[in-house]
């Protein structure tokens, strides 16, 4: 018998199953990365672009208005959150599914993922919509609180949409189809960009017309995933909820690296939540505002690093899924020589055209006043970039193979831990003020990266061992 030169065969019994997506997922590892992240970048890009966008319409409204959006994110981002910490859960469990040629598995764990959306969107929308203004009222601002709840409580009617299109792009990266997710992504944040000013101006909305067009693009885009899913039926992934049988098993691996990953958004919530206190103290609204609308900067600097994080989770997990553990080596390496060359051009760029990106947000005469300050904050930021790839590349690894607590413990340190205490004491201790608090950001992030790209080494030199003992003894070399 000729021996079948397809390694998948074995594992799908039509030829036709095998995607394209999945040949690139089970490939070489560098390759893998490359292919993957670069539709995942173009998506995030627009992405960025619509909340820039949408921070240069805000910011016509007034200060205070980008400091009201600045109090609601943290808020926003643990709905976010949940969405892409189980969707980290869902792409882990998936891609080692995928990796052991355990279709139906993939398959099952892809239905359990839409369960737990529609569970999760139930809660949080029961918790927040009549709870909105207690939630924001704790947050210190009550002197812009009028415009948080005009923004606050329409975002938060459309939890259902964000994480369910969260948890089903990460379905679809999973299984390697990255480009899918690029183009609903790119459709959402251009009918973003679209119908802000019509809602905000045209409409006479103000910020709330901020809040309208946000949730009716990522509706739009979850009817397309739906019709992907369900109509045309042209994914590797199948939902055929006739055969479906609740797992508990299935569950608990989604949830192993969901929960963590889940709760690094918290987390990150939490820290906003944090510096924005600070800031309110030695700053006032205005410091607030700056470091919003500063942080959306950085947000965009490091979008190269977080395409490469998540195609990190795939590759790696689909190494582990298959024991090739040098495959996930070699991917986390790559990946981490990868992210530190961008990081060290984007903080170039930065810091170079610092004053040309300020002008963007300080184009209105309310805004003006602040533009200095903001300045200062992105040629401070720039030093952050470069010390991002460690701490990222790290926890992505750990969720890949199913260690969500490793990546929480990783993040915990990073933001909780370090950057705050660090922001305080430069702050407070050393009276630096507001920039006391972005250079404590920075040491922060300098100490939590090196404390993950040491743990992860560290890991990755076991396994690897492993393999070697493995290999020795199916050869009988020992």
């Amino acid at each position: 018998m000729m021996k079948d030169e397809n390694p998948l065969s074995s594992a799908y019994p039509r030829e036709e199953e095998i995607t394209t997506g999945i040949s690139i997922l089970v490939g070489e590892p560098k390759a893998a990365i490359r292919s993957m992240a670069w539709p995942i970048f173009v998506a995030m890009f627009l992405l960025t672009m619509y909340n820039i966008v949408d921070a240069i319409w805000v910011a016509g409204i007034s200060s205070d208005a980008l400091a009201a959006i600045g109090f609601v994110t943290p808020v926003f981002m643990i709905v976010v959150g949940f969405g892409n910490g189980i969707g980290a859960g869902v792409t882990s469990l998936i891609s080692r599914r995928i990796g052991s040629k355990d279709k139906k598995g993939a398959d099952s764990a892809a239905i359990h993922s839409l369960i737990l959306a529609l569970v999760l969107s139930v809660v949080f929308t029961i918790l927040l919509v009549p709870l909105a203004e207690q939630i924001l009222l704790m947050l210190g601002a009550e002197d812009v609180i009028g415009l948080m709840l005009d923004y606050g409580s329409i975002i938060f009617y459309g939890t259902i949409f964000f994480i369910f299109s969260n948890i089903s792009y990460s379905i679809l990266r999973a299984e390697g189809d990255t480009k899918r997710t690029m183009y609903v992504m790119a459709i959402s944040a251009v009918l973003n960009m679209i119908l802000d000013p019509i809602f905000i101006y045209t409409l006479g909305m103000g910020i709330a017309g901020a809040a309208v067009a946000t949730i009716l693009s990522v509706a739009v885009v979850s009817l397309v995933i739906v019709y992907w899913f369900f109509v045309k039926k042209d994914t590797y992934i199948s939902f055929n909820f006739k055969d479906f049988t609740p797992d508990f098993g299935i569950i608990k691996g989604i949830l192993s690296v969901g929960i963590p990953a889940s709760l690094e958004f918290v987390i990150m919530s939490a820290l906003m939540i944090i510096i924005n206190w600070m800031l309110v103290i030695v700053g006032g609204t205005d410091a607030v505002a700056v470091y919003t609308t500063g942080w959306r900067v950085v947000m965009f600097a490091i979008i190269p690093l977080i395409a490469i994080v998540t195609s990190l989770v795939a590759v790696a997990g689909a190494a582990y899924g298959g024991r090739f553990y040098s495959k996930m080596h070699e991917s986390y390496y790559y990946s981490l020589k990868l992210g530190l060359i961008i990081s060290l051009f984007t903080a170039a760029i930065t810091w170079i055209f610092a004053p040309q990106i300020t002008l963007i947000f300080t184009y209105s005469g309310e805004s003006a006043h602040i533009a200095p300050t903001i300045i200062a904050f992105l040629q401070t930021m720039c030093f952050f970039y470069i010390f991002v790839p460690p701490g990222m590349m790290s926890g992505s690894l750990f969720q890949a193979v199913g260690k969500g607590v490793n990546s929480l413990i990783i993040n915990l340190l990073r933001s909780l831990v370090f950057n705050a205490v660090f922001a305080w004491a430069f702050a407070f201790v050393l009276g630096l003020g507001q920039a006391g608090i972005w250079w404590g950001i920075v040491a922060g992030d300098i100490a939590g990266g090196m404390v993950g790209y040491l743990w992860a080494s560290a890991y990755l030199r076991r396994i690897l061992k492993y393999e070697d003992k493995a290999k020795a003894k199916a050869t009988g070399s020992v």
